[in-house]
């Protein structure tokens, strides 16, 4: 497998893309309004304490107040030796009281209405250990495997570690000596009493310790000895890269390119992936789509043949297109980084077996993930239950935000209830103005519905109020809403009323086809609609047209060869 790492550098915003041969897999996407929290560490006050929840709320200077459960306010010297039950019967209010001042870091960012969660137990990371300066403890990465590694490791790690602190080993350090961990521990221990000096001289709520920026943290934890290759198309920061290099890990420097193309995820087709990764839909190899719906807490996916209908019987149909979908579905969590509760509703299945082997395939894909995943397996309903760990926000939740129209349900009202609604509106007030002609706006497919086929709901409306109605499509209304005026001047009258005549020559835009003739388009003047004969296959198109007839909702034109 070949493993690239593209970063894209502008003055807006900071991309980066991990591709697995060619595929990519991880985007992570930082911008000054937007700065990453996580790894930050405070000096914060406690401003409530909630033993309920068995939580607290602490002050650390942001617009809200950050969350510390108890099992992260516990002191990590008290926590070793204790079970699990032993933790939870400890209250809060024992361990921390209001208006206490204490050191806590980041360990979630706050998304939603919720503030950021932190924790009492400090970690600094660097390229080969993590520290723990409120911990004695050596810890292995569970993903070194090979028992005489890790016990090497160890022994390094307690020969290197500082008196009185704990370290976990990282993954990346597989074969490394003692030089590289003793320097790496040096930084982090120079790091720590930063921290500290910084906090016996501030006063809470203070930032004391900021985590590094999104290109350097790639360094740290995603750089590593399986990737063989990173571009970047800044020049300042591949000359920062190479200089950390320099100190860090030298043989690596042969892996660094320089791009200058400024749309580097466009030239190398990850701009489009990109856009993917935010759909709702996703389609699959064999023909059949997954889709994902994404809420605060709960991601719920649903998957579906689609245009895959198969080749053998429908058990091998269903279970082909299941596969496909569990390769999918974590390559999908991995790229738009989706944390919490995840439903995946398969297409049933009669064969225990064949839930076995999509059940493996799905485990087997979820190993490339470095995020801690737990499969929880099938439910009686036939559903597969699993969680991913939350730390930072999901990709639609740094890119996209909801809908101000919609206000997050992805759904409006249909163009029928719209119409029903304002014309029980239009009723009412039509009842209450003593103006003869009243000029209706509404989204063009509103106005239709409004005026009905043929005028029939126009003259409806008028034979019950006794007014005159002008109903005027227009395409930057929006489809809930409608306008409604009383016209009381002969001029707002003559303006609104018909504004061309037969025989006009006009230069328009032919905007839709026609809903029932689809040779013909529409083209519309102030909201008036214009039916272009032989102009439904020049959408978009500006035609020149000579009006041939005018009735009271619309005209008709036909298209001329030149003004």
């Amino acid at each position: 497998m070949i493993k690239e790492i593209i970063i894209s550098v502008s003055d807006e915003e900071t991309r980066v893309a991990v591709l697995e041969n060619g595929i990519p897999v991880e985007f992570y996407i930082e911008r000054p309004v937007t700065q990453r929290l996580v790894g930050n560490i405070y000096k914060g006050r406690v401003e409530n304490v909630l033993p309920g929840m068995q939580a607290a709320f602490v002050d650390i200077g942001m617009e809200k107040n950050a969350f510390l459960y108890v099992e992260d306010a516990i002191p990590q010297t008290a926590i070793e030796g204790r079970s699990q039950n032993e933790i939870q019967i400890v209250n809060i209010s024992d361990i921390v009281k209001k208006g206490k001042e204490i050191v806590v870091q980041i360990v979630k960012e706050p998304i939603g209405t919720k503030g950021p969660r932190v924790t009492t137990h400090i970690t600094l990371p660097g390229r080969y250990l993590v520290l723990m300066p409120n911990a004695d403890y050596i810890g292995i990465s569970r993903r070194i495997e090979d028992e005489r590694e890790r016990e090497r490791l160890k022994e390094l790690a307690a020969e290197i570690k500082p008196a009185n602190m704990g370290v976990i080993v990282r993954t990346v350090a597989e074969g490394i000596g003692q030089e590289e961990l003793s320097q790496d521990s040096g930084i982090l221990n120079k790091m720590w009493n930063k921290v500290a000096s910084r906090c016996a001289y501030s006063a809470a709520p203070d930032l004391l310790h900021r985590d590094i920026e999104l290109i350097q943290r790639i360094m740290r934890d995603i750089f590593t000895d399986d990737v063989d290759k990173l571009t970047i198309n800044s020049r300042p920061e591949y000359e920062k890269v190479m200089d950390l290099l320099d100190i860090t890990d030298r043989k690596s420097k042969t892996k660094i390119f320089f791009d200058d193309r400024e749309n580097i995820f466009s030239d190398l087709g990850i701009e489009p992936e990109l856009e993917k990764a935010l759909r709702r839909k996703v389609w699959l190899k064999c023909g059949g789509h997954i889709v994902i719906d994404q809420a605060e807490a709960l991601t719920a996916i649903d998957v579906n043949t689609g245009k895959f209908v198969g080749s053998k019987n429908l058990e091998d149909t269903v279970l082909r297109t299941n596969l496909d979908a569990a390769v999918e579905i974590a390559h999908q969590l991995r790229l738009r980084n989706i944390g919490g509760i995840i439903i995946i509703d398969f297409i049933d299945m009669q064969e225990e077996e064949n839930q076995k082997q999509v059940l493996a395939a799905l485990e087997e894909e979820t190993k490339k993930d470095k995020t801690k995943i737990n499969i929880l397996g099938l439910t009686q309903l036939g559903l597969v239950e699993m969680t991913r760990k939350k730390v930072r926000p999901s990709l639609s939740e740094v890119m996209q935000k909801s809908c101000p129209y919609c206000e997050g349900k992805g759904k409006v009202l249909s163009e029928e209830t719209v119409g029903i609604q304002f014309k029980k509106l239009i009723y009412s007030l039509a009842l209450q103005t003593p103006a003869e002609n009243i000029l209706v706006e509404a989204n063009p497919l509103v106005a239709s519905k409004l005026i009905g086929s043929g005028g029939v709901n126009l003259r409806e409306l008028e034979q019950k109020t006794g007014k005159t109605f002008h109903i005027r499509g227009s395409l930057g209304k929006h489809i809930e809403s409608v306008n409604i005026s009383p016209l009381n001047s002969r001029e707002e009258i003559d303006s609104v009323i018909i504004p061309v005549r037969q025989g006009q020559i006009l230069e328009v835009v032919i905007e839709d086809p026609h809903n029932i003739n689809h040779k013909d388009g529409i083209a519309r003047l102030d909201g008036f609609v214009l039916d272009i004969e032989g102009g439904g296959n020049l959408i978009g198109e500006t035609v020149p047209i000579e009006v041939s007839a005018v009735y009271r909702t619309y005209a008709k034109a036909r298209i001329i060869s030149s003004l």
